[in-house]
């Protein structure tokens, strides 16, 4: 598993949402500012988590964006798998998105990486957006 931009954009824009109150809708530009995220990438982040139902939008004036999930059920492990696919080091290992490698021809490498994979989804799937704030 390695993280690119998308997840941690992402991640670093739904903490900022979570920090705030539940009725209040957040501008794109102050999660830009707030975050330092450049503002077109935001959008699209942002579109695909409200697309994938983990953020909800309201239009005009008092619009902008919010959690549409209590934070303590958006786990870290739904962002990133949603932005970067396998939390597995290798696909042969991966549960969401297994194919066979060339390491499935080594059934004791694979275990190596099967707990690794374990390990790292363990402490990815526990831990919420609530909890880190």
């Amino acid at each position: 598993m390695k993280l690119t931009t998308k997840s941690e954009y992402s991640i670093l824009a739904l903490l900022y949402l979570t920090r705030q109150t539940k009725d209040h809708f957040v501008k794109v530009d102050e999660i830009v500012a707030a975050c330092d995220i450049p503002k077109k990438y935001l959008e699209f982040l942002l579109m695909t988590l409200r697309q994938h139902r983990l953020i909800k939008t309201r239009r005009g004036k008092q619009g902008g964006y919010q959690l549409a999930q209590p934070a303590g059920q958006i786990s870290l492990a739904s962002v990133i798998r949603l932005m970067d696919g396998a939390l597995a080091p290798t696909e042969s290992v991966s549960t969401y998105f297994h194919s066979d490698t060339p390491l499935s021809k080594e059934p004791n490498l694979l275990a190596v990486f099967q707990d690794i994979r374990d390990y790292i989804s363990d402490k990815l799937e526990k831990l919420t957006l609530k909890d880190l704030i």
